[in-house]
């Protein structure tokens, strides 16, 4: 596609996408709904991945003394000439990100905060010398740049001028300006998440809570704030006393369309790229977030999979989402649920809905401090979406998308292979079954596996995708055996075989797997050791010295399986 313009992986620098002739979907809009819809503070949370980041840096070239104003020709706030004329250029601008606030121990995670505020500083390094300041402020500022207290070995600086840092240095820039100061904090929960999962919380949320209330609370040198988040932390354990954030999350009309692409937004990329026939796929994988009654794609994942079909057309779609973050969330989902609790997600993987209150304001201490808590993290993370709201902080929840879908079956399948292994005997009485060739034991076994399972049964979905996740799971059970070649999908015969096994003891074992309506298992059964036959399954096996080979037929319906077994070949081909 000579000519067309790169698609922006993985990038977040505004002015870079701009200046470098990216693709860019618009979202200057949000500029406008920002300044009509004034707030001394105004936190925005989203799930990952859909352009909190780029929004946050399109705010700050806007607004930023030096705005190169070309950047914003012919995008949707040029139109808004009066508003461009009275703010644009025209503030300074302080942009902290704390995505990558982490560490082990809270002192690492603590250098690393000084570190990106420390960073913000240098951009300001003409203060000290623009004979503007008094000689105490020059110190002040002097003291944001110290990496190492005096006589301290514990911490970059003291403790006070970091929890002051924020507030000292939007005094500072007003005060070389004579104009206050726009403050833009992305990703403020980051630290407050990984503070949790590695033990220093409270330590952690008592700095943030510190430095938020000294700069957001009562500063009379700040023109507003926009923070950015997947969660909104209680206002108890982070915004103490700020009774001026205004929160705009996932259920918020306003602001709507300002994260994630629209559905126009996509047909108009894929025209642009040549792509339109691709549509009802990305659709299936990509798309039913709801934000506020508008439906929506996920950013990164059309701009990666539409940058991909643009060199191979044939490549099919992935989860680009899951690969850009861990899925603790949903592990511990399953992890903790009960009975109740599995049956509901069992629905929610057919395609049907639960519905759930929503508790908006957690600290995350209480995350999983209860089990219908992790509804709510779910819904803000965006492993489920709102379909609508029946009530107070009450919505009707689906999974949104067939990638997430997917997320949810891997994620299911890694913690029942987990479980199993922790009864060995079992496992290996199942796999004796299968060397043997016992159908009738391999069935017992293997329904009573499948019912300690999650099952999934993906409403109208195609067969295959159906067979894929009983696949899986007798895959796991049969990798059990360290000393078996186990191979999955693997070309032999005039096909392709859903599993061959190769025993040490020369027995090798082909197994096809059936997705049938539960009065069909028989039939599904039959069905899969004809296609054995016919596809000549076996081939690679006896190729490979096998000298018996055992054919199992396993037809399967969410919680029941039945198991056929015909001994084919034996010896050479």
């Amino acid at each position: 596609m000579e000519g067309k313009k790169r698609l922006p992986v993985g990038f977040e620098n505004f002015e870079e996408i701009r200046r470098e002739n990216f693709y860019y979907v618009d979202k200057t809009g949000m500029i406008r709904d920002l300044l009509n819809n004034w707030g001394k503070v105004n936190l925005f949370t989203r799930p990952r991945r859909f352009g909190k980041s780029l929004n946050m840096s399109m705010l700050k070239t806007f607004f930023e003394f030096g705005c190169d104003k070309s950047l914003f020709e012919g995008l949707e706030i040029s139109r808004e000439e009066e508003l461009c004329r009275k703010h644009m250029g025209q503030y300074p601008v302080i942009f902290i990100s704390l995505k990558d606030v982490s560490g082990t121990a809270f002192e690492m995670a603590r250098d690393m905060l000084y570190e990106r505020i420390r960073s913000e500083a240098l951009r300001f390094a003409f203060l000290k010398d623009s004979g503007r300041l008094s000689e105490f402020e020059i110190d002040d500022y002097q003291q944001l740049m110290t990496r190492q207290a005096p006589g301290s070995s514990a911490y970059p600086v003291p403790n006070d001028i970091l929890l002051g840092s924020l507030f000292k240095l939007t005094e500072l820039l007003y005060r070389y300006y004579g104009k206050k100061v726009i403050l833009l904090i992305d990703e403020y929960d980051v630290p407050l998440e990984k503070a949790w999962q590695n033990g220093y919380y409270d330590q952690m949320a008592a700095v943030i809570r510190s430095m938020f209330s000294r700069a957001l609370k009562g500063n009379d040198y700040l023109q507003f704030a926009v923070l950015t988040g997947c969660l909104r932390i209680s206002r108890e354990s982070i915004f103490t006393g700020l009774n001026n954030l205004k929160v705009y999350s996932v259920t918020n009309n306003l602001f709507n369309n300002s994260f994630g692409f629209t559905d126009k937004q996509i047909q108009e990329m894929l025209a642009y790229y040549g792509c339109s026939e691709y549509y009802e796929r990305i659709k299936e994988w990509y798309d039913g977030y709801c934000f506020g009654g508008l439906a929506l794609y996920c950013p990164w994942d059309v701009i990666n999979y539409v940058d991909q079909l643009r060199t191979e057309p044939d490549t099919i779609p992935v989860s680009y989402w899951v690969n850009s973050s861990g899925n603790d969330i949903i592990r511990r989902f399953i992890c903790i649920a009960g009975r109740r609790t599995r049956r509901e997600l069992e629905n929610l993987l057919e395609g049907k809905t639960v519905i759930k209150k929503i508790n908006f304001e957690l600290t995350y201490q209480e995350l999983y401090e209860k089990p219908e808590n992790i509804w709510s993290i779910l819904f803000m993370t965006g492993y489920l979406t709102m379909v609508r709201e029946t009530g107070k902080n009450q919505y009707e929840l689906a999974i949104p998308n067939r990638e997430i879908h997917e997320i949810y079956k891997e994620q299911i399948l890694e913690w029942f292979q987990a479980e199993m292994k922790k009864d060995t005997p079992k496992l290996d009485a199942f796999c004796e079954a299968f060397l043997r060739g016992d159908a009738e034991t391999v069935e017992t076994m293997f329904t009573d596996y499948l019912n300690r399972t999650i099952s999934v049964r993906d409403a109208g979905a195609r067969k295959d995708r159906k067979e894929s996740f009983y696949h899986g799971i007798l895959l796991g059970l049969l990798g059990h055996r360290e000393d078996w070649d186990v191979y999955s999908n693997m070309e032999s015969g005039d096909g392709y075989s859903d599993i061959l096994v190769e025993t040490d003891n020369q027995t090798g074992i082909v197994a096809e797997v059936k997705y049938t309506d539960s009065d069909a298992l028989e039939s599904g059964c039959e069905e899969a050791l004809e296609q054995i036959e016919k596809k000549r399954y076996a081939d690679r096996l006896l190729q490979n010295n096998m000298k018996h080979i055992i054919k199992y037929g396993i037809a399967c319906n969410r919680k029941s399986c039945r198991v056929m077994t015909n001994e084919g070949q034996k010896g050479e081909l």
